[in-house]
């Protein structure tokens, strides 16, 4: 199976089968539901048609990505963001993988930019970034240039496609440990199965019972891991951790200007309650799956640590600078 979807996914990406042939096996796809090797063939295919960053081996296997498939329409403010933000002031080395509102009213590259982060860097420049100040941004719209051949047919379909995993699993700095978000819990083991086939380290993918594509803060959260080699399966509740449950409106976002102030408002320590609790949650299980925590109840008090002490403003200021400098 593996074998016979790179082949025709080689055949997607370099526009060598007509548009109706790919709609037609992106709906057969879609119909049957993608299995764990389909997504990992053609997750490799399209990461192999990617601009990729130049950086160092060793840095590259501390790399970590916070994404989310999105779809999950819960108009939250850009906690994935957020929390890439907040993870390299405690240490981690963060290459953020995102793209413009598709599903959302502010997308990653939206509110990234509203804050002031420069989203122009060529692909050097990128790396330098990374290097210098722990977090690279990574515009998907610059490192794929072989959708051109796919945005077609999926603007003509109602439904998702396979495309709506593979951005997160597609990092073009290759990175070898992800926190994912997926739309829906039916495909958490099928994504964790497809990233072990391929050449990850250690990710977890999560989808709420509430139907958010992030650890919610309103209900418990679903979660596969994988690490060492092995899958498990488990439940994220926030309360087992301290913090109280909130309604979903407590976490509402706006557009990329009024997203950029509460992130702005968190990591400078004047955003408390639900917005802020979310974002410990999530930033405890990237520092878990980072080998930074060693649970999640310690990634907790990490990231409130960094953002009361300061520390995680201190580090917003610097990506923004350094983003700008280059």
């Amino acid at each position: 199976m593996f074998d016979i979807a790179k082949e025709k996914f080689q055949k997607i990406f370099e526009d060598k089968i007509s548009a109706d042939e790919a709609t037609k096996y992106l709906v057969e796809l879609y119909e049957r539901g993608e299995s764990a090797e389909e997504i990992a063939a053609a997750t490799e295919v399209m990461r192999e048609h990617s601009i990729k960053l130049v950086i160092p081996d060793a840095l590259r296997e501390k790399l970590i990505d916070v994404v989310g498939t999105g779809g999950d329409k819960s108009n939250s403010f850009n906690i994935s963001s957020t929390v890439s933000l907040l993870l390299p002031s405690l240490g981690c080395s963060v290459a953020k993988h995102g793209n413009r509102a598709i599903t959302s009213n502010s997308g990653s590259a939206d509110m990234l930019e509203a804050l002031g982060v420069n989203l122009s860097l060529k692909p050097e420049l990128q790396s330098k970034m990374l290097q210098e100040c722990g977090f690279t941004f990574l515009f998907a719209i610059n490192h794929h240039p072989a959708m051109k051949y796919i945005m077609p047919i999926r603007k003509s379909l109602t439904h998702r496609t396979i495309f709506n995993m593979l951005g997160p699993l597609t990092n073009p700095a290759g990175a070898k440990k992800y926190l994912i978000g997926v739309f829906s819990a039916e495909f958490l083991n099928r994504i964790i199965v497809g990233l072990s086939l391929l050449d990850t380290k250690n990710a977890i993918a999560v989808s709420s019972r509430d139907g958010m594509d992030e650890i919610s803060i309103s209900d418990i959260t679903y979660a596969t891991m994988l690490k060492d080699k092995r899958t498990t399966d488990f439940i994220i509740d926030p309360q087992e951790y301290g913090l109280k449950l909130a309604p979903k409106e407590a976490i509402l976002g706006g557009n990329a200007k009024e997203n950029s102030k509460i992130t702005y408002s968190i990591l400078k320590a004047e955003e408390g309650g639900a917005k802020k609790d979310i974002v410990l949650i999530n930033t405890a299980v990237a520092l878990f799956i980072d080998g930074k925590a060693r649970d999640i109840k310690e990634g907790i008090e990490m990231a409130k640590d960094a953002i009361d002490s300061k520390k995680a403003f201190k580090k917003l200021q610097e990506i923004i600078k350094v983003s700008n400098s280059l």
